[in-house]
């Protein structure tokens, strides 16, 4: 089932990144444009060694991916007539400098009144499957650990 299709508008967000210097020595700020919410420092070593107070494209994604998952197991619980009290989701994406993006760890709990623990772990699969950001990130492994609360 494509997720939402059909109930609103498409919609565009944008960020725009200025990076000055070589990838090694060099750095950037990201900026989130389209909410104004703010600017984000960026580098290399945060990226593939420490964070150092600065972000990175995985922090970003997984920040992006948490959140989407989050939106789509709400409505599948919802659509299942077990709305949730609560999620928490994170999402742990994992870089491996030279390789890229290695896989990607949903980590979900939920407080779901009602709700067998293995009716949850369906939706939750469910949602995982049909998350925009998951479709969009097929390239990559993708797990799931999901429970109630």
């Amino acid at each position: 089932m494509p997720y939402m299709r059909g109930l609103f508008m498409a919609t565009t967000r944008t960020a725009t990144t200025r990076w000055e210097g070589s990838l090694f020595e060099g750095s950037g700020r990201v900026t989130l444009d389209s909410s104004a919410l703010g600017t984000y420092d960026v580098s290399w070593p945060a990226r593939a060694e420490e964070p150092g107070g600065k972000t990175s494209p995985e922090e970003l994604i997984a920040a992006a991916h948490s959140s989407c998952f989050s939106m789509a197991l709400s409505k599948q619980l919802a659509d299942a007539g077990a709305p949730p009290t609560s999620l928490g989701t994170s999402a742990d994406v994992t870089f491996q400098p030279g390789e890229g993006i290695t896989g990607i760890k949903i980590t979900v709990r939920g407080v779901v009144p009602g709700m067998s623990a293995d009716d949850f772990v369906a939706a939750a699969e469910a949602a995982k499957e049909g998350c925009p950001v998951s479709q969009a990130l097929k390239g990559t492994t993708i797990t799931l650990d999901a429970a109630l609360a």
